[in-house]
């Protein structure tokens, strides 16, 4: 049986795709453990049950969970995501030395930070194991999407070591061709060290779940749905101002519902407030990633937005995956290879944070009849039958992790 080593900052009970991909691996037959950190996010309070005192070591699914410890993330600010951004990989780079070992090889789900693959090359590079780094986002550019960096001492020292440790891993998963281009140039490496995997979506994101009280609530309103992190990446601000000037062109029923949280969250209510916006936008909070199909199921069409960032463009976010399969119409703003899968698939897609052309495809949508959305969502859900399956690209995950192919 081969052994795998896990290594991400953020596991369960956090909300991320690899807490999906975890149980993947061990319902093939893999052996894994997870070096993690103790979870706080998005509003870095500490889920419960857990504080800085651990618990430090678990199970989830059949895998063994070793968390380290880290400054949590509280208040959002510039200051905390910077302490939590830094302090969890040394945690966990001194809490290498709990893991039992005899692993085959090393992978790393790589959100933001960069540094959090830093404790993974620490202990493959010493046991001599390769390291497989699946790179989720693209450093110091996602950086810079959340976190203003001016200063031109502190941008060379992120490029720097993000250029180094991208190196240092032995093998790196990119979601698009245009980011396996971007890192073989900054690396050196080939096409063949450098794979290009999509996300895949869980299966239940295809399966509609229909809530009678929370239809009954959101009923007689063209419902815009949006799930997710907010952060600046999103530009859901203009997002904002876009549904008020599609309603203002005749949109009277247009309904965004933001379900989820984040760092721009209160910005984000201010907003809405100064706006006297409160009819046109909800904020539900967040909910487990199982509860999402009953958001997609009430939507009348689903909605996905990046910052006007051509670095944020090399990607394509793994929501997208998960809005397709629910067989709903879906609008887009954003750049590059996000931008293509949405063309392609028969969505509405415009440049991101361009506001009028965003507000004049929410009007599109919502002057369609419904046979025409319906059809809309076939494509949508058609295309991910073809490119974002969970099992084909959850096997082309062990494969090139364990076997380099």
């Amino acid at each position: 049986m081969k052994r795998i080593l896990v290594v991400t900052q953020h596991f369960w009970p956090e909300n991320f795709r690899i807490n999906d991909i975890v149980e993947g691996f061990v319902q093939d037959g893999l052996e894994v453990d997870v070096l993690c950190g103790l979870p706080n996010y998005p509003k870095g309070e500490w889920f419960d049950g857990y504080s800085a005192d651990g618990p430090f070591e678990e199970t989830y699914k059949g895998a063994r969970v070793f968390r380290a410890r880290e400054i949590p993330r509280k208040g959002n600010t510039g200051k905390t995501i910077f302490l939590n951004y830094v302090s969890w990989p040394l945690y966990a780079a001194g809490a290498l030395n709990r893991l039992p070992g005899g692993y085959d090889a090393v992978f790393c789900f790589n959100t933001s930070p960069v540094l959090m693959c830093w404790p993974a090359i620490q202990y493959a590079k010493k046991h001599k194991v390769p390291f497989t780094n699946y790179v989720l986002d693209l450093w110091p550019e996602n950086l810079y999407s959340v976190l203003p960096v001016k200063n031109k001492f502190m941008r060379w020292v992120a490029q720097t070591v993000s250029d180094t440790l991208y190196k240092r891993c032995d093998r790196l998963i990119a979601m698009s061709e245009p980011l396996q281009k971007r890192l073989c140039v900054r690396t050196g490496k080939t096409a063949a060290e450098v794979a290009v995997i999509p996300q895949y979506c869980e299966d239940f994101y295809a399966v509609p779940r229909h809530d009678t009280e929370l239809e009954a609530r959101f009923a007689g309103r063209f419902n815009l749905v949006f799930t997710g992190t907010f952060t600046p990446a999103q530009s859901l601000d203009m997002v904002i101002r876009a549904v008020l000037d599609a309603r203002a062109a005749g949109a009277e029923k247009l309904h965004l519902l933001l379900v989820g949280d984040g760092m721009s969250r209160e910005a984000l209510q201010k907003q809405v407030t100064d706006l006297h916006a409160e009819d046109a936008v909800t904020f539900y909070g967040s909910v487990p990633a199982t509860d999402v199909p009953k958001f997609t199921a009430l939507a009348d069409a689903l909605l996905i937005s990046l910052s006007d960032s051509p670095d944020l463009g090399l990607t394509v976010p793994g929501k997208l995956a998960s809005y397709m399969a629910a067989a709903k119409p879906v609008l887009a703003s954003m750049n590059g290879a996000g931008y293509a899968a949405v063309q392609e698939s028969g969505g509405l897609v415009s440049p991101a944070c361009d506001q009028k052309a965003l507000a004049e495809n929410m009007l599109a949508l919502y002057n369609m009849t419904a046979d025409e959305r319906a059809e809309l969502g076939r494509k949508a859900y058609d295309y991910y039958a073809a490119h974002y399956r969970r099992a084909e690209l959850l096997k082309r995950l062990e494969e090139f992790t364990v076997e380099g192919k």
